[in-house]
């Protein structure tokens, strides 16, 4: 049987390469898209950890993503904060939110307050601010953008200076001055965020109950950096698992049909075959195991060529846009791979039950 399985694959070798093409934009697609969306969201978690809070503090109302609630509290509101027990530095950050040409969280930080918390930046290249029009990026910014200190880049419609080129993974990949991103969105003393650093994370519950209970703050949005970070999952971000499910129902649904159609004309053109194989015994789950064993060896083949491809792609995607992470895990490929398959077999399985109901004396009569 395997013998004639691949005999019928080399036989019809443009169709065998379009079945196995179909596949592969499946799995390639599923690996992808997922790959992308789960890279974004856990370079974002590690972003947020490597800034070096031990709690987070957001004003009533915030959203869950920082970076979409503007700057609606006062700075002062840090010093409240300084004279909490067990509290060793807090630094008032506004998060702004740029559509222009990509989309990304711009940080306005107070330099020393900001390094307080979670250490001093590793300069690459240049120094901090010296005019309230530097700007300070990170290293895969700079490399995507081939940008180098001193050169000028716009921001918020607004020309900047490049002062220095720091390593990534504090929070944001460009950082203002805390008082000029305030004068260029029109919230003077105002801020978005505040990053809290304590003598002990231990204290952290502790101190998030003090700072709930402070006249004012009792509806402020007070997340331990533990607790922040466990929200920052695929389940918890609206609308990306929907998302992820409608590209995984497209895929199945191409893969569905490029094998559906595949099978069945392969039927067709076989009739007389699967007439003289049922003149000489074989049986219907033979002639039915025979389809689906060729089924999902181009699956098996299509896997193969969608991951590769999704790697190759993968390569290409983060060496021209290297701010971009996309993380193809075993556990999607396994996903992906059962999905392919499961796919593939739903597609073959009307053509492989049509085989086997041919009756003999016809399909040996077929022209």
């Amino acid at each position: 049987m395997n013998k004639m399985i691949l005999a019928n694959l080399v036989h019809r070798p443009i169709r065998t390469c379009i079945s196995i093409i179909a596949v592969a934009v499946e799995v390639t697609l599923i690996l992808l898209i997922v790959g992308l969306s789960v890279g974004i969201l856990n370079d974002s978690r590690e972003r947020q950890a490597g800034i070096g809070a031990d709690i987070m503090v957001q004003p009533p109302g915030s959203s869950f993503f920082s970076g979409i609630s503007g700057a609606p509290v006062s700075a002062k509101v840090a010093d409240v904060m300084r004279r909490v027990p067990h509290v060793v530095a807090v630094a008032p950050v506004i998060t702004q939110l740029n559509t222009a040409g990509t989309l990304e969280v711009i940080y306005g930080i107070d330099l020393n307050s900001f390094q307080a918390i979670g250490g001093p930046f590793h300069y690459l290249a240049g120094g901090p601010f010296q005019e309230p029009d530097d700007v300070l990026v990170d290293d895969f910014f700079a490399h995507q953008k081939n940008v180098h200190v001193g050169d000028r880049i716009e921001v918020l419609n607004h020309e900047f200076r490049v002062s220095g080129i720091v390593e990534h993974g504090k929070g944001a990949r460009k950082f203002l001055p805390l008082s000029t991103l305030q004068d260029l969105i029109g919230a003077q003393g105002k801020a978005s965020i505040f990053y809290v650093k304590l003598d002990d994370p231990k204290n952290a519950d502790a101190v998030a109950g003090y700072i709930r209970g402070i006249p004012g703050m009792q509806s402020y949005v007070v997340r331990s950096l533990r607790e922040y970070l466990s929200l920052m999952t695929m389940g918890n971000i609206p609308g990306l698992s929907t998302f992820i499910n409608v590209v995984i129902g497209v895929a199945v649904v191409i893969g569905f049909i490029v094998i559906f159609q595949a099978m069945y004309a392969a039927v067709m053109e076989r009739t007389r075959e699967i007439g003289i194989l049922k003149s000489m015994g074989a049986s219907k789950a033979y002639i039915i195991s025979a389809i689906l064993r060729e089924t999902v060896l181009l699956a098996i083949l299509g896997i193969a060529v969608g991951i590769a491809i999704s790697y190759a792609a993968r390569g290409a995607i983060v060496t021209h846009f290297s701010t971009l992470r996309i993380q193809v895990t075993p556990g999607w490929i396994l996903r992906a791979t059962g999905i392919a398959i499961i796919g593939a077999l739903g597609g073959a399985i009307y053509p492989a039950f049509k085989a086997a109901q041919k009756d003999p004396i016809d399909a040996l009569a077929y022209e």
